[in-house]
């Protein structure tokens, strides 16, 4: 198309941005000026000038630069100017006008014709925001596997192999999996410093960007559904925006949800702000008092459902009133009948749990802190510590998270060969951000059972998913096609 677009009309229901140019080369400071105009309203539209424009010297036809211009993802509408750049302005009547930083104290014939209608005229190379942006952007899609160091030792003393661990990961496929507990969503708001607060010791900071990622059990139930894509959630949410978000992004992420609605509390929200790769400040927006009996019992009937139908459930609790002791005990007598595999993580990071009172499980995935709140042990070593749990809990396998130096795995004696004990380093350990770590080893490590691995190789395939998780910002669904990738490593 060589003539203006006849779609070119004013929209008062938008805040339109117009930027108008030559754009013989679409070079990166014209990039970067168009990201920051389409960030600036709700639509930018570019007015092209064409190759018989006598202002200035065209060196690209007009078609290639046109075609340039439309195939920047910023821009929304691109046309040739069919006459002066006033005309266009006063017909199509723009919130807002961007020009570069450099016209800013140069005569601009368009302040005038801006001015009539009361829109403005603002000057900006968006080289800031671009930057920060785009430093931000690549925190959170970076993997980082500088430091992986693969679990050679462990393996070998158990007698897995890396094509044992291909298979089993292969049989993932044919699993059904049913996450019941606590959603939440996470939003990473992203900050560039400014200094220190001369009024008070405060830091300043400005936030940059913002990113949400599912978490709690919803990212359980992705990272089930990425590894099988098969699998059932079921948690409950508020009547809110946060809400509609984890809908979008369950469904995006091919998990069955069942989200029983409770407008007498919001979904919970933890909000990180971060700066320079650091987190500055966590702030929770939850509610943790227990649910509505009405809600308890739609989560039992949509058990009993599924009863017969999964071959593993994953209670995913962060004591936020979903998984009551007196919930839990019915979803059990329920399920243990069905000779189905069950998996428990109960976190006490910032809040009180017990994941002893999950009893009968297959698999319980804490931390050091949260095994001995559970036990009530603070003094005996981790050894005793894990068989204390795991004999409390009538557990089959314990595995003790301990953050930087792996993990204890705590097998059962349920052979005449009594198993001791055996640590699994952390196979990365150059982190961006641990938050994910724990999830995704529950996950992994429980699929890996479900599927009649041993709790060695079920804690090889956890520690690596953990690696995965951790060298990247924030909570994203992991994948075969990593997990097998990173086998190959």
């Amino acid at each position: 198309m060589t003539a203006k677009a006849n779609s070119l009309e004013p929209d008062n229901s938008m805040n339109t941005v117009f930027v108008s140019g030559r754009f013989n080369v679409l070079h990166p400071g014209h990039v970067r000026l168009l990201k920051f105009a389409r960030e600036s309203g709700d639509r930018l539209v570019v007015g092209v000038e064409p190759d018989n424009s006598s202002s200035h010297e065209v060196l690209v036809p007009e078609d290639l630069r046109l075609e340039g211009v439309r195939s920047c993802s910023y821009v929304d509408e691109a046309f040739l100017l069919d006459g002066a750049v006033v005309d266009t302005i006063l017909e199509l009547r723009p919130q807002i006008v961007v020009k570069g930083k450099e016209h800013q104290y140069r005569y601009n014939e368009e302040r005038s014709a801006v001015k009539s209608y009361g829109g403005k005229l603002i000057f900006c190379s968006g080289e800031v925001s671009f930057t920060s942006r785009d430093l931000v952007s690549r925190e959170f899609s970076a993997v980082s596997t500088r430091n992986w160091s693969p679990p050679l030792a462990f393996m070998a003393r158990h007698g897995i192999s890396t094509a044992r661990l291909e298979d089993l990961l292969l049989k993932f496929e044919k699993l059904s999996v049913l996450v019941i507990g606590d959603l939440i969503v996470d939003e990473y708001i992203s900050c560039e410093p400014l200094g220190m607060s001369q009024e008070d010791p405060t830091l300043v900071v400005r936030p940059v960007d913002s990113k949400r990622f599912i978490g709690g059990a919803g990212i359980v139930a992705a990272h089930a559904s990425g590894l099988s894509g098969k699998s059932v959630l079921l948690s409950v949410v508020g009547a809110d925006a946060e809400a509609d978000f984890a809908r979008t992004s369950l469904e995006h992420c091919n998990v069955r949800a069942e989200l029983f609605e409770d407008a007498t509390r919001p979904t919970t929200l933890k909000t990180r702000y971060r700066c320079q790769g650091k987190t500055l400040l966590r702030v929770s927006r939850l509610n943790q008092t227990a649910t509505v009996p009405e809600i308890s019992e739609q989560i039992l009937s949509a058990v009993q459902k599924q009863k017969g139908k999964v071959d593993l459930v994953i209670f995913s609790d962060f004591n936020y009133g979903v998984l009551l002791q007196e919930v839990f005990e019915e979803l059990f007598s329920i399920l243990q009948s069905t000779n189905v595999t069950m998996c428990a993580d109960s976190q006490s990071s910032s809040q009180f749990g017990d994941v002893a009172r999950f009893k009968g499980m297959d698999l319980l995935t804490p931390t050091e802190r949260e095994a001995r709140l559970s036990v009530r042990n603070t003094g005996d070593g981790l050894n005793v510590l894990g068989e204390s749990l795991r004999s409390l809990a009538n557990a089959r396998h314990v595995i003790l998270k301990l953050g930087q130096e792996g993990a204890l795995v705590c097998p059962s004696g349920e052979t005449d060969k009594i198993w001791a004990p055996d640590q699994i380093d952390a196979l990365n350990t150059d982190p961006k951000d641990v938050a994910g770590a724990g999830d995704s080893m529950l996950t992994v490590s429980g699929m890996a059972l479900a599927c009649g691995a041993t709790i060695w190789e079920a804690a090889c395939l956890g520690s690596i998913a953990a690696a995965v998780q951790v060298g990247r910002l924030g909570n994203t669904a992991i994948s075969m096609e990593e997990m097998l990738s990173s086998l190959k490593k």
